[in-house]
């Protein structure tokens, strides 16, 4: 099994899919409304609407070595402190941002017991979204030991706990494979896509403080603003 942060990567080249289409459904009527306004003028509230009212932002914070089951001598740990950051990150078509927006750091140390080298990187945190005890992030590589790493997305999980009860994941590990003319390819992450969290962790440990998506500010719209 390559060093974590070596392995070489084809990447290939896809046409983007228009935002407006991708997330017409988070700012177009639906069923779901109806139900509100149903709900509301009988004086009964969907049980969501208890669960949406404001509080702190998700996050997750913590450090550990985990268990990899495919290098099973190495020492791999990851520190994480991500911090929901919602409608922060405006872009093209998405001039508000996404509710999923976030910040902060995760760093990288890979020792691999092969060569006896370690392999460490930062990435910055561009998406979070959490469910309970379990958080999905995604980050984009600003230093490595491999320059090629640079600018590359990353998809990673948390489950809260220490050793024993932690579990933490990293999208190069066992997921995001395609295929391309016949052969396996990675294919590039997108904003908060990662594995299930899979891995255990022997050291240290990781919290995750869950948080709502919030509502969409007024006037968001996929391609508002153009």
């Amino acid at each position: 099994m390559p060093a974590l942060l070596s392995t070489p990567r084809r990447r290939i080249a896809a046409g983007a899919v228009a935002a407006a289409t991708v997330f017409a459904a988070l700012s177009g009527p639906s069923s779901f409304a109806s139900a509100t306004d149903a709900a509301s003028a009988s004086g009964s509230a969907p049980a969501s609407a208890s669960a949406n009212k404001p509080g702190g932002p998700a996050k997750v914070s913590g450090q550990g070595r985990i268990f990899y089951t495919y290098a099973p001598d190495d020492d791999i740990r990851f520190t994480v402190d991500a911090t929901a950051a919602p409608f922060s990150r405006p872009v093209d078509t998405l001039p508000k941002g996404m509710p999923t927006d976030a910040r902060d750091t995760v760093t990288i140390s890979h020792w691999v017991a092969e060569t006896n080298e370690t392999r460490t990187a930062e990435a910055a945190v561009d998406c979070l979204v959490t469910g309970g005890d379990t958080a999905t992030l995604t980050a984009v590589i600003t230093k490595s030991v491999d320059p090629e790493e640079i600018g590359t997305r990353y998809g990673f999980s948390a489950k809260s706990g220490g050793p024993g009860r932690g579990r933490f994941s990293f999208s190069w590990g066992v997921g995001n494979l395609d295929v391309v003319d016949g052969k396996p390819v990675m294919p590039r992450v997108g904003t908060c896509m990662a594995p299930a969290p899979f891995a255990p962790v022997t050291e240290g440990g990781f919290k995750v403080t869950h948080a709502d998506l919030p509502a969409l500010p007024a006037g968001w719209q996929p391609g508002a603003g153009r």
